[in-house]
């Protein structure tokens, strides 16, 4: 059962070898996430073991028209699933830099686990978030993360979650 070490903090990640910042077209070249459902917009660091990323929380999502029109606050639902979007962005450049391990199948990186969430903090219109998501293990196919989203440098939600590969759908 491979183990990965503990994982730096996000401060001290180690970005990858001429990494520069990452926009749309680097992460949709890599997940099969699309507006109006993707959930990132730039790549900030990317190691073998952990991925920060941020994105702008825009006030003319159509979102806040319906949560809590007079209150409006990003469902923290999303922001999971932001985390949830960096962490198959993580999985998919692992696999895709010759990281992967003989026997796993190559595929898409889909949630199958939701081991605990925390919210701590609310994300308004005009935020800018900031996601981690780190491998804590990898078992097989299976693929154990923890992640969080910052806003103002502390943390709005916290979780663990895992992933699997899918095997991509092939036209016949």
């Amino acid at each position: 059962m491979p183990s990965v070490p503990s994982v730096p903090s996000v401060d001290s990640v180690a970005p990858k070898k001429n990494m520069e910042t990452k926009n749309t077209d680097f992460i949709t070249s890599r997940i099969p996430h699309r507006p109006p459902f993707l959930w990132l917009d730039t790549i900030i660091a990317l190691s073998d073991d952990e991925i920060v990323a941020e994105k702008e929380i825009s006030a003319d999502l159509d979102i806040f028209k319906g949560h809590y029109p007079d209150y409006p606050i990003m469902p923290g639902v999303l922001l999971c699933e932001a985390v949830f979007q960096a962490g198959a962005l993580l999985i998919s450049e692992n696999l895709n830099n010759g990281t992967k391990e003989a026997g796993i199948p190559a595929g898409v990186p889909v949630l199958t686990r939701i081991l605990g969430a925390k919210f701590k903090r609310e994300v308004v219109p005009g935020d800018i978030i900031t996601l981690t998501a780190s491998l804590s293990e990898r078992v097989g196919p299976a693929w154990f993360m923890k992640g969080s989203v910052k806003v103002g440098g502390k943390v709005a939600v916290k979780v663990e979650f895992a992933c699997t590969l899918k095997s991509e759908k092939t036209e016949d």
